[in-house]
């Protein structure tokens, strides 16, 4: 079920998100050669800690830590580990805190130093199929037209999206419906409504979109070794059309 938020509600998740988009903001500052993702995630918990915040990741089923922190082929959901991040690599991470019993959620994929030509286009066409995809979450149109939006910006570009995750609906719990897919035809699944709030996250792979799950039973990674990226913004949908609740002031 479909759950619409009230305008107080969107309120609480925009304290949320803003919140979520601070802490990565300062994580992507941090990030350069030689730091561990291991630290960036004691960084996260910390921010957490002084926005009187709780990391919405740590413990959910199961989940150990604040932050997923994805390395190079590394798709979504790799643990932060002690290995210290080298030039040219390319780092996604994705966040989430709880404010007042709502979610936020938000991901980012940072260069590390100089990165390859191949990485930067990477970087650049999945934020665009990002908020491609925003762009298209408006009262009347279909959920598939986001999909789609996506899919048509990332394949242009030259790369695949990922089919095995997906966005997801957001508010009292992490993982609300719809589910919203990265890929398909326009004009299909239900009808878009003011007050739905939206978790929209394209994962885009370089080379082929399957993906594998390691043994850890979390870390997805591209099953070709290509390099993969991750953008993700929550948002409301509302009369005058989407609203990002995951930026910084």
């Amino acid at each position: 079920m479909v759950i619409l938020k009230s305008a107080d509600e969107i309120r609480k998740m925009k304290v949320a998100n803003k919140t979520v988009a601070r802490i990565l903001a300062r994580l992507t500052k941090e990030v350069g050669p030689g730091i561990t993702t291991r630290q960036l995630d004691r960084l996260s918990e910390r921010l957490c800690s002084e926005a009187k915040v709780l990391p919405a990741f740590k413990g959910y089923q199961g989940y150990p830590y604040a932050l997923c922190a994805s390395v190079n082929h590394q798709v979504v959901h790799a643990f932060p580990n002690e290995t210290p991040l080298r030039e040219g690599d390319i780092l996604s991470m994705d966040f989430g805190v709880l404010y007042e019993g709502f979610y936020g959620d938000a991901a980012v994929t940072v260069p590390v130093g100089e990165i390859s030509p191949e990485a930067a286009a990477l970087i650049r066409v999945t934020r665009q199929s990002l908020l491609d995809g925003i762009a298209q979450a408006r009262v009347g149109n279909r959920l598939s037209d986001i999909s789609a939006a996506v899919q048509f910006c990332v394949e242009a570009g030259g790369f695949s999206v990922v089919r095995k995750f997906v966005g997801h609906g957001i508010g009292r719990s992490l993982h609300e419906e719809p589910q919203v897919r990265n890929y398909g035809e326009p004009g299909k699944g239900l009808r878009l409504r003011a007050g739905m709030t939206l978790a929209i996250e394209p994962m885009v792979n370089a080379g082929g979109y399957d993906v594998e799950v390691l043994e850890d039973g979390w870390t997805a990674v591209t099953k070709d070794g290509s390099l993969s990226a991750h953008f993700e913004h929550s948002i409301a949908i509302t009369e005058d059309g989407p609203e990002i609740l995951s930026l910084t002031d």
